[in-house]
């Protein structure tokens, strides 16, 4: 069995960089998709009143 004890490696850096870059939460996509539901709602809510 290997040893429990982790050493850091040449690669981890590298590692760390492209995690940090593409581990981001697509927060436009999700303001745009949470306008468009509410804009739905409203539109529906506003042609049912009628």
């Amino acid at each position: 069995m290997k040893p429990m004890i982790w050493h850091p490696e040449e690669k981890d850096g590298k590692v760390n960089e492209y995690l940090d870059r593409v581990n981001r939460a697509p927060y436009g996509v999700i303001f745009t998709l949470s306008m468009g539901l509410f804009c739905l709602f409203v539109l529906v809510f506003l042609i049912a009143s009628f």
